[in-house]
């Protein structure tokens, strides 16, 4: 069976939507929720606003936002909290657009095995040339929550990446 690119882009954006990634903490109990976004530009009064609404629709080229909001659901602080977020296949991550207030933020070029800051990832190629990895080239995500979690209180984590 053929599924066309375009399609399977669709479908992959809609799946994230439903889908709780890996999410640790010690001492709670912490929900992941996850949305996939676009963001549009609007006129109001002459000036320019941004919106942002649920991807219904996505064709290569959009780019989307992908939001994992984390809430501590337990009777006493979270701690430890990682998340852990694959960047969608069919998608290339934007460079520079990872979030997340009080994390320290981690990439993978290697499907999610082993995860370092940006400028210490190395890629070596074909020919056993290294270099430095580039955005496009990152697999996954990891957002490492620096502060204890109190009851209650969520936080938002996330990325931006465009349809291939």
């Amino acid at each position: 069976m053929f599924i066309s690119k375009p399609l399977l882009t669709l479908s992959l954006v809609a799946l994230f939507g439903t889908l709780s990634f890996n999410a640790f903490a010690a001492g709670g109990a912490v929900k992941v929720t996850s949305t996939a976004q676009v963001e549009l530009e609007l006129m109001k009064d002459g000036k320019k606003t941004f919106v942002r609404q649920p991807v219904e629709k996505a064709i290569p080229g959009t780019e989307i936002i992908f939001t994992n909001t984390f809430e501590n659901t337990s009777d006493k602080a979270a701690a430890d909290i990682v998340i852990n977020n694959p960047i969608p296949g069919s998608t290339t991550f934007t460079a520079g657009s990872a979030f997340g207030a009080d994390c320290d933020i981690l990439f993978s070029v290697d499907g999610g095995k082993n995860f370092g800051h940006a400028e210490t990832l190395k890629i070596v190629d074909a020919e056993g040339n290294e270099h430095i990895a580039l955005p496009k080239e990152y697999t996954n995500i990891r957002w490492i929550y620096k502060k204890p979690l109190p009851t209650g209180k969520s936080g938002d984590v996330g990325f931006r990446a465009t349809i291939n």
